[in-house]
């Protein structure tokens, strides 16, 4: 399978689940978009990775991951978005030590946030991208005037997030489906997932 080079479009605040964020990756040599729901600390730490301007007081968790990974000689040489199940995306960092290569697993939002630490490139295979992957309608004088911006443009926020939820299928499920995917979720300690299926609910 074909891997397919991302880089991040910026971020968008979720408007239906609270506290969430879309993250959007863009197809390197294309024009479709990748939208992943994170969290919160998730968010605010690729932000932070992203506006080199704004340094922390004190390292925040994926700070201290790179600085462990420096002083230990580690370097995650790339980032690798492997898999997609019911919505949730699966990533790998590829890592290597005295000419050593290891890959360990990790979720998304946090590969990404060492990715951009790191500076490492970010991947996704294509069979994903097809799946998963958007097209969106943006103004091409506008999404140049705004290319550095982190935030993304409110007018395409629907739309993003949208195609987000589309992604998990939970909006296809009846009401007793969800609660077993819920009960399911938390038994499996998923609770990321957890949050989306009741978010889900709330809505119905």
């Amino acid at each position: 399978m074909s891997l397919v080079r991302l880089n991040i479009k910026g971020i968008s605040y979720s408007q239906t689940q609270n506290g969430a964020y879309a993250l959007i990756l863009n197809e390197v040599d294309g024009d479709r978009k990748l939208p992943i729901v994170i969290g919160a600390f998730e968010a605010q730490s690729i932000a932070i990775a992203l506006e080199k301007e704004i340094r922390p007081p004190r390292p925040l968790t994926h700070d201290l991951f790179k600085n462990f990974a420096d002083r230990f000689d580690i370097i995650v040489k790339q980032v690798i978005i492997h898999k997609l199940v019911d919505g949730v995306f699966y990533s790998s960092l590829i890592c290597e030590r005295d000419k050593i290569e290891e890959i360990i697993d990790a979720r998304t939002s946090d590969a990404i946030a060492l990715a951009l630490r790191f500076q490492a490139p970010i991947f996704t295979y294509k069979n994903i991208l097809d799946k998963a992957g958007i097209y969106l309608k943006v103004n091409p004088k506008k999404e140049d005037e705004e290319q550095d911006s982190i935030l993304v443009d409110d007018l395409i926020a629907e739309e993003i997030e949208t195609a987000a939820i589309e992604q998990e299928g939970y909006s296809e499920k009846s009401l007793e489906e969800l609660h077993s995917l819920l009960e399911e979720a938390v038994n499996n300690e998923d609770y990321e997932k957890a949050a989306k299926i009741r978010d889900e609910i709330s809505k119905r």
